[in-house]
């Protein structure tokens, strides 16, 4: 199993900007596909941003491309999620996930490693 921690949420107010950190414990990490997510309180969660196991090639939900960036460093069994410009909007709790492809992030399709996520909330 690969055990997935999410870190850096937080209270901000809107137009402030977050980096949030997924560390996972497993050497092996730098053969996954990684992914973003979140769910804000009585929604569905939704798909944010994956990324190949090379960090060379990124997704991005249509509604989020600009403001939001996925990047990871292999060194450090670690990806990241850059949030600008945060908007009320944005609250929600952002999960990290690990899977075979991206393709299969995006569809969030049997996704076989999940964080438990960190609370961001926007103040407008």
């Amino acid at each position: 199993q690969v055990q997935l921690v999410e870190s850096g949420g937080g209270l901000v107010q809107a137009g402030a900007s977050l980096r949030l950190s997924c560390a996972a414990s497993t050497r092996t990490f730098s053969t996954y596909a990684m992914g973003w997510f979140r769910q804000a309180p009585g929604k569905e969660r939704e798909y944010v941003a994956a990324i190949s196991w090379s960090g060379l090639t990124t997704y991005y939900s249509d509604s989020l491309k600009g403001r939001f960036t996925i990047s990871r460093d292999n060194a450090k069994n670690t990806v990241y999620l850059q949030m600008n410009s945060l908007k009320p909007e944005d609250t929600a709790t952002y999960y990290c996930a690990a899977d075979q492809s991206t393709a299969t992030l995006q569809r969030m399709q049997a996704i076989h490693y999940w964080g438990k996520g960190t609370l961001v909330t926007v103040s407008s």
